[in-house]
């Protein structure tokens, strides 16, 4: 993956527009740790922002139009003035995210001001690790920049999820956002997702975070996550409840059967879930690997059995990582599931050892090349 820098990015756009831009912006991606589907249950999660960037650059027009370059798409170009009436564009889907990003901001009363914009990044698309997530920041603190106008991280957020969720169609809850927005160099954030407060949980110095992308591209994502998120609040309106958050374990096993049992097992893994990521949050916080490494193996578990989530070539991954660490890693898949990317997080001796075990075993169990991504925590969106 390409090394982006502020400079290169300026020097791309200079080389398309023939100006200096009068602003760059940029917003990292994420890994999750643990805490997977709890966000859009007002669960709790432990997200770290990710040092890959999606990068914006902008410079003003004097009308209102917004004219765009995709790097990453092969320099595709958008044109579409700030005050027409939003449509989706199903040839260049990613511009959907710019439009929606737009119909959130102006739905806030920001004025906005018309502009020639280059987006590029180095997230990986489609590894779950929330390239779409950062191009919504970047673009939101790009826009508001060119405008001299101010917006709150967590306000930017809530506009990315809403973009998400009004205009492209994915019904995400507000992790993704919210950490790319706020994240903390050197700390994972555990984030409360019903009233959004946030606390740093510092990564012990000697540890580090290796995502190793199984090769399999996530599949059927958008459709398999909306069923997710209504199977999850069929069952906690069985509850009579608006979220999960709100039942508790006894209650639902208690009614196990009652209620269907699919939506039992979807209700469970969001419940336990939530337990286990405020354990992984003060175990990470005191260094003990051993609890951090059990409860990110029953997370794994619960995501394969209960949620569904997994396919074979992630849970083969997950294995060979496992005993690789034996012990001394915790290990399971992030994202939003159905292929993309494998976490793992140990003290750096432990690291290139899980690495040699993928190496070594991983294509020759699955037939998929797998691609090592060696990150760092690191702080959120700032223009």
């Amino acid at each position: 993956m390409n090394a982006l820098t502020s400079a290169v990015v300026k020097e791309l756009f200079q080389a398309r527009f023939a100006v200096v831009p009068d602003v760059v912006a940029s917003a990292p991606g994420r890994v999750n740790l643990i805490g997977e589907h709890t966000d859009y249950n007002d669960g709790f999660v432990l997200p770290a922002a990710i040092n890959y960037h999606t990068w914006v650059a902008a410079a003003a027009r004097d009308d209102r139009e917004l004219h765009i370059i995709a790097h990453d798409f092969t320099d595709q170009i958008v044109r579409f003035h700030l005050d027409d009436d939003m449509q989706r564009d199903t040839m260049m889907p990613w511009s959907n995210y710019v439009r929606g990003v737009v119909q959130q901001l102006r739905k806030k009363d920001f004025r906005l001001r018309g502009g020639n914009i280059f987006i590029t990044g180095n997230v990986p698309a489609g590894a779950g690790l929330s390239s779409s997530a950062s191009l919504e920041m970047a673009l939101i603190r790009a826009l508001t920049a060119l405008s001299n106008e101010h917006v709150e991280p967590k306000a930017a957020a809530l506009m990315g999820q809403a973009a998400e969720n009004e205009f492209v169609g994915c019904n995400c809850g507000i992790m993704d956002q919210l950490i790319s927005a706020c994240g903390q160099a050197d700390s994972a954030l555990l984030i409360d997702c019903r009233d959004l407060s946030t606390r740093a949980v510092s990564i012990p110095p000697d540890w580090d975070i290796l995502i190793v992308h199984s090769g399999v591209k996530r599949g059927l994502v958008e459709s398999e996550y909306n069923q997710r998120r209504e199977q999850c609040e069929a069952a906690a309106r069985y509850f009579n409840q608006r979220s999960l958050r709100d039942v508790s374990l006894t209650h639902l096993l208690a009614a196990e059967s009652a209620l269907e049992p699919l939506l039992f097992k979807r209700a469970r893994h969001v419940l336990t879930e939530n337990a286990r990521t405020l354990v992984a949050a003060e175990s990470l916080m005191k260094g003990d690997m051993g609890s951090l490494s059990r409860v990110m193996a029953e997370s794994h578990a619960s995501m394969r059995d209960d949620f569904n989530i997994t396919v074979p070539a992630i849970d083969t991954l997950v294995d060979i990582l496992a005993t690789a660490g034996q012990g001394l890693a915790g290990v399971r898949m992030t994202g939003g599931g159905f292929g993309g990317c494998v976490v793992a997080i140990a003290p750096h001796a432990i690291i290139p050892v899980l690495m040699a075990a993928v190496e070594d075993y991983y294509q020759q169990e699955t037939g998929c090349e797998p691609t090592l991504i060696s990150a760092k925590a690191s702080a959120g969106a700032f223009a």
